[in-house]
Formats: C-alpha cells, structure tokens, sequence
C-alpha cells in the first residue's frame, strides 16, 4: 500500500495546526520521521528542533550514559531531557499560547551484513494543552521489510502517524492503536508494547492497549506483569528458560496453580535450566477471549487478568492457536529451554489430526516444529469415570500410537506424580457455574487470593449473601 499521499497529508496537518511545537530527536535510521514534515511543507510551524546522535559519546553526552542505546530507557531520556528544554528554552516566550512536544525513536535497523534484529523504541511527550501536564506514548516496533530502505520509510510513516495520533485522538485510544499502521500492513511493523500514562490517558488500562494490539493484527503476541504494567516480551523473555501454561483461567484454580508448581520443580530439575533464570508465564489466546465470538468482553477479560496478577502471574496475550506457533515465538526470544504445561485433555486433542489441517505436513510438520528444540510437555493427571490417565497410560488414535510412543520414549512427555489428588475433580467451568450460586463449595477450588478478590470485586456474577 503507497503511504506517500495519506502520510504527507497527516504531517502537513500538523504543521498547519498552530497548536504544537517541539523537538523531533532520532538515534540509529536517519531523519525518517522528521524528513515527511520538512517534506509536507510548513515544517516551521511545528518542528522547533530537528536531531540526530549517531556517536554514542555525542548521545551519552547529551543524554547521559546508558548500557543499551536501544531502549526503553534510552528513549525516556531522550522524551525527558527534549521536552524539559523546549519548556525551558520556549515557555517564556510562547509558553501560553503552545503547546509543546518531544518526539524521539531509538532503532536499529537493518545492517549492511544483515542477520540483524531491527527494531526500536519510539515515542512522544506532549502536551495536549497549554500549560497542560504532560502525556506520553511509548512504542516498541518491529522493522520487517527486508530492505533497509523500506524499512527506514515504515519507520517514518510510523512515526507520523503516532505524532498525528497523540494529538488528534488521545481521547479515542482505541482508535489511536488502530491508526498507528494507516499506510502500512501488519508485514512491514510489528508493534508489540504500547505504552500510554499522563493526564490525557490517566483512565486508560495498559493492558486493554496490549489485548488491542494483538486484537487488531498489531502483534502476534503481548505481555503484561502482576503490577499490571505492559512488558515488551523479547527483553522480557531474553536468555530465560519459559515455563508457559496455556488456558482459560476464568478463574484460575488450585489446579492451574498446582500444575504449574508440579511442572518446574520438574523443570528446574533439567541440566539446562540448572543456570538460567526461569520465567513462569499464564497465557490467555484470542480464540479462548473471543470464545466463538468476533468481540472480546473487556470486563471478563480484565477479570481474568487481575485475577491472574493477584497469584502473581506475568501474563502473555497471543493469537496462536497452534501450541507450535507459540512455540516458535517463545524460541525466537529465546536460547534457553521451552516448557509448556497442559492437562492430559489437552494433550489428547494434540493427537486430533483435524487440527493441524492447515500445515501441509499435517501433524508430523506440526510436531516437528513444536518439539525440534527439545521442548517438553509437562502433563498433569486426567480423572474421568473414577480412574486415573496420565502421560504413561493414554490412549489414541490406534495408526497414531506409534508416534505417542516414540515421543513419549524421547522425554517429550513428562509426568507431573507430583499431583493432588484431590484437586483433579475440580475443573474451571464447575467453578464458574457455581459462583453465582449460594454453593460456596466453589472458595475452596480456587486460590484464596482468587476467591477473596472475586467476592471483593463481584467477578463472574458473584452476589455478596444477604445478612440477616
């Protein structure tokens, strides 16, 4: 799609708006954002400042030393110190009348040698009003063209439109992450964390920003932690060993917690997580949010999300569907060892050929890619009609046996013995339909800190019993 047209039009709107002035600060792919103002025309209008520090001694000089040129807070400098001296420099003068910003993006795009990560931060301090409180927006973005060149021009035209975004519609947040990719395609950027705190943004909930990102096709993939605050996965998940346990956690029960405690005691037990740091993630997909729908309910979402945060779990939002698709994300991220947590149900469904239809392979090219790092599945315990069925002891399809046992005879599959038994009759929907219920033999098969806080915030349609 031709950004040209539609993106000089947003730039020339703001330098025709009398409104804004700022600084536009770039560290590592050129003037490409301030080069679409210069070219709108009218640039003197909105550009006070335009700057570059490709040196690291001229960056450190001007922003203070940092141990990473390419980051959050790299960039926090950068929004910090050119929005300060545009205040400092240009309030006497015009401060009742302007209101002021900084722009800056930190990135590094594709090398002469390539094989590179190209990606950056990008961001704008602003102003909404004159001498309003500030507001900010902060982005982390993957570059995709294969070319340097296309992917310096993606960078601009995103950067025009998060300028045109935070002035123009900081009151409408969903409709400002929807607009930052007008012009481009979900092939050319990725933008995987959006940051949105000040004043103008002071009712908007992160973590509904990063549900909206992968929502909309913005990203495959997004993370928030238990302090509710919105995480950019790959510096999140670099060089750890990831214990991931996917589900609908409406609302997470004792089994859920107890799964994924049986699961890394086996899991730091391996040699090869002996040395790394260990990152325990929930992950919530968009079919399950979605739940046969087109729409994803925000308050049940958000149930689940604080619910989650109270037993302290980092959460991942994906739209993989497919185990090996999160598999292949989780393993680009990272060189340490992968280990998913699952029920012996969902293990069983693994074993439905229907569901790897779209893979040409089938399920032998789906296996392949799930398992080709030497990931493991860690598979708690199955009650049905009384009896017992564990990884040693299930049964499928008769002509895909065979493969079950190869795996299973290679460590794919490890048993959690280590199981309550109590807890395996307890499953989530039983706990859902009784909470609205007088039946309070549901307190018991969640956490106390999920049942306290469902009583405490009416989650699932819980009534308070009546006194008297």
């Amino acid at each position: 799609m031709e950004a040209g047209a539609d993106t000089l039009q947003k730039a020339l709107r703001i330098n025709l708006d009398p409104r804004w002035y700022g600084t536009i600060a770039e560290i590592g792919a050129g003037q490409e954002v301030a080069r679409w103002f210069f070219r709108a025309g009218g640039a003197a209008g909105t550009v006070a400042k335009s700057m570059s520090a490709y040196d690291m001694a001229v960056s450190d000089a001007v922003y203070g030393k940092a141990d990473r040129y390419v980051s959050m807070g790299r960039l926090q400098a950068m929004l910090d110190r050119e929005f300060q001296l545009n205040l400092d420099r240009l309030g006497d003068e015009r401060g009742d009348d302007t209101a002021f910003f900084a722009f800056a993006d930190t990135v590094v795009a594709r090398s002469y040698r390539g094989g590179n990560e190209c990606h950056g931060w990008m961001g704008v301090k602003f102003q909404s009003h004159p001498h309003d409180e500030a507001s900010q927006i902060i982005l982390h973005v993957r570059m995709l063209d294969a070319e340097a060149s296309l992917q310096q021009e993606a960078l601009g035209v995103v950067g025009v439109n998060l300028l045109h975004a935070a002035f123009f519609l900081h009151h409408e947040p969903d409709q400002l992450v929807e607009s930052l990719l007008d012009r481009l395609g979900t092939g050319r950027i990725e933008i995987d964390m959006i940051q949105l705190k000040g004043i103008e943004f002071r009712s908007v909930d992160n973590r509904l920003m990063a549900l909206k990102l992968v929502q909309v096709g913005l990203s495959g993939a997004a993370m928030f932690g238990p302090d509710r605050e919105v995480l950019q996965p790959s510096e999140v998940l670099r060089k750890k060993a990831i214990l991931v346990e996917r589900g609908s956690f409406r609302p997470p029960t004792v089994v859920n917690i107890d799964m994924l405690d049986s699961a890394l005691v086996k899991f730091e037990a391996d040699p090869e997580v002996a040395e790394r740091d260990v990152l325990v993630l929930t992950e919530l997909t968009m079919a399950n949010l979605r739940a046969g729908g087109d729409d994803v309910d925000r308050r049940d979402f958000l149930a689940r999300a604080d619910l989650l945060a109270a037993c302290g779990m980092t959460v991942l939002i994906s739209d993989f569907d497919a185990y090996h698709r999160l598999a292949a994300y989780l393993a680009w991220r990272t060189d340490g060892r992968i280990g998913m947590v699952m029920g012996v149900p969902s293990l069983i469904d693994l074993f439905d050929e229907t569901s790897h239809a779209d893979l040409p392979g089938g399920i032998l090219e789906s296996f392949g890619r799930l398992f080709k790092n030497d990931l493991r599945l860690f598979v708690y315990p199955m009650l049905r009609d009384d009896e017992v069925t564990t990884v040693e002891n299930v049964v499928v399809a008769d002509y895909l046996q065979p493969l079950y046992d190869y795996l299973a005879g290679r460590g794919s599959f490890v048993h959690l013995d280590s199981y309550k038994p109590d807890y395996l009759p307890i499953l989530s929907r039983d706990v859902l339909q009784r909470i609205p219920t007088e039946d309070t033999t549901w307190e018991s098969m969640v956490p106390p800190e999920v049942s306290e806080l469902i009583k405490k915030r009416g989650f699932f349609g819980y009534h308070r019993p009546q006194e008297g």
